[in-house]
Parts: structure tokens; sequence; C-alpha cells
């Protein structure tokens, strides 16, 4: 048995994303296939529980192709001088460490290329992440992540108009013991977004998406730096 979270999107929950422990059985392999029955007995579980609720799962391993194409792997960013690169592959490239970083040649390579370069686990810790000129603090957590998966997906007129037909959003490969961010908690956070009639704003600026989905995280401390970060960068193009 194994216990993974479901991320529910909930335009009244604090930062707009609800989470559920659901435990299920798990399918050990590396197969694909495999991976889709520990997928299958996860979402059965939380239906079981949720009957009214439609999930999804984000990744390459999902059963459904809307899934696969929202993977942080294969969703795309596609900045204003035309560069194309991954979700994964910008958020890998943006990391900065002790003896290292931002590592920007890896914005030439895949996503998995990317994530398996080994200056990213050989270069000490991870002190925070610097994306085309702009630096962001490791808190509030996810922020970073969750930022630019929405912006991509936002400018996916496509995947964007499909996925909020969805409310709750699982990745299989995301253990919380392990990780922090997760792309699955992103999509919750987009749709919510979008059915709280809010996107628009969240994405006018990077304060004013921290406001929105974090706001409920900020201290004193941190509310004059806050108000520093009023303009968005305006590097995004509108995928096709």
């Amino acid at each position: 048995m194994a216990e993974r979270p479901v991320f529910i999107s909930n335009v009244k929950e604090k930062g707009y994303v609800s989470i559920q422990d659901v435990e299920f059985e798990w399918f050990p392999g590396f197969s694909v296939k495999q991976k889709q029955r520990s997928i299958e007995s996860f979402h059965k579980n939380f239906k079981e529980k949720n009957p009214s609720s439609n999930v999804l799962e984000i990744s390459s391993k999902s059963d459904k192709e809307l899934g696969v194409s929202l993977s942080a792997f294969n969703l795309m960013v596609k900045t204003k001088n035309k560069k194309e690169f991954s979700v994964e592959t910008a958020f890998q490239a943006s990391k900065v460490f002790e003896n290292g970083g931002p590592f920007v040649d890896l914005y030439e390579k895949t996503s998995k290329e990317a994530k398996k370069d080994p200056r990213i686990k050989n270069s000490g810790k991870l002190i925070y992440f610097q994306y085309f000129g702009r630096k962001w603090k490791l808190e509030p957590k996810t922020f970073f992540y969750d930022w630019l998966y929405t912006n991509a997906l936002s400018l996916n007129k496509e995947l964007s108009k499909e996925v909020v037909q969805y409310d709750a959003f699982t990745d299989i490969e995301f253990n919380p013991q392990k990780s922090i961010n997760c792309q699955a908690r992103s999509v919750a956070l987009y749709v919510s977004l979008y059915k709280a009639g809010v996107l628009e704003d969240a994405l006018s600026s990077v304060e004013k998406f921290k406001e929105l989905a974090f706001g409920h995280q900020r201290n004193k401390e941190n509310v004059k730096e806050d108000k520093e970060e009023t303009d968005q960068l305006s590097i995004f193009d509108k995928m096709d």
C-alpha cells in the first residue's frame, strides 16, 4: 500500500488548493503499465469518498492525453524572442546553488537531460532561483514553480480550456516526503484561479500572483519586499 496526495481545486480554500491524502494499492515496477495500475487504484479509492469529483493524473504516465500533455516535461514555454523549452527545463535551469548556477545552458536541453544534469545534484545547497534576471527566494514554498507552470499553462489555449473540466489532480511520481513542487498542485491552483475569476489578475504581476495564491502565508517581514515585485515578466508568448 502507498499514500499520496490529491490536489483539489477549491475556490473557498486559502491558497485555492486543498489536499486529501489517499491510501491505495501500489504496483511496483517502472513500466508505464505498472504506474497506470497504481494510478487506477489511487483514483478508485479517491472516488469512493468523492464520487462527484473529476480527477486527472498529471504526468507522462497518465492514461489521458491531456494529463500527458500537462506534464512539466511536455508543457512548453515560448518566450518573446522565440525560444522554446519545457517547464521542467526552465525550472532546473533557474536553480542557483552554493557552488554554481543558474545553468543557463540547460535551456538547450531536453526535460530529461536538464533534470538529470549532474550539476543539479552536485553543486551544494539550493539557495534561490534566477529566471531571466529575477531572483526568487525559496519561500513561499512552491511559489516560483507554481508561477512558472501557471503562466505556461495560461498561454496554451487548448490545454487550459480542457483542464478546467477537472477539479482534482494527482501525480503518481510525486512523493511529498522527497519533493516540494508538484505539477498536479500547480494545475489545481490554475483551475481555482480560473473558476474564481481572478486568473487574469493573478497573472498581471508577480506580486499579485503571490498575494492571491500565497497571501495567507505572508508575514510582516516580507510585506515591504513584496511591494517591490510589481512588474510581471513580459517574456512569455502565446502558444498555438
